[in-house]
């Protein structure tokens, strides 16, 4: 099986150079995290912004739209910021015939307490198994956009 992982920042791929919160969106870390495992799927990462969820615009919507509607794997996963993420997971309800599973991190990839790992993990089983449509996999829990929220207070996503 195949999977299509594309990227557009968020928490999850930031990388802090000081003391002061001084950050730049990196490269995918969703690549650190798989290319060392034996995963029992094969995938492509694709990066199509470097942006903090919390500036992505229309435009980018837009732009993250056209290149899922495009793309012919069937299976795929979006890296993304966790402040807006709901808001591009509907923006990709009307994207026919494919699975669309959106997952970030609350914390960096790169800090040892983050939930990024077993979240890309989760994302690529959900992929694996669900019907075609447009989901959110965080925290263990898989989440129809139009029905969930984040909880910023308790730094995770639940029903809304």
């Amino acid at each position: 099986m195949n999977i299509k992982i594309f990227s557009v920042g968020g928490t999850i791929d930031k990388v802090y150079f000081d003391r002061l919160s001084e950050y730049q969106v990196g490269s995918p870390s969703v690549r650190n995290i798989l290319d060392g495992l034996p995963t029992a799927f094969s995938y492509e990462i694709e990066s199509i912004l470097r942006k903090d969820s919390l500036d992505l615009d229309e435009q980018d919507r837009d732009r993250i739209f056209d290149i899922l509607a495009k793309e012919p794997c069937r299976r795929i996963i979006v890296t993304h910021g966790t402040d807006t993420m709901i808001e591009t997971a509907r923006c990709l309800l009307e994207i026919p015939d494919k699975c669309i599973v959106l997952t970030g991190a609350m914390e960096p990839a790169s800090f040892q307490s983050s939930d990024a790992v077993f979240n890309i993990g989760f994302a690529a089983g959900a992929v694996s198994t669900l019907d075609n449509g447009v989901y959110i996999a965080m925290g263990g829990r898989v989440f129809d956009p139009l029905k969930c929220r984040k909880n910023r207070q308790l730094g995770r996503f639940e029903p809304a």
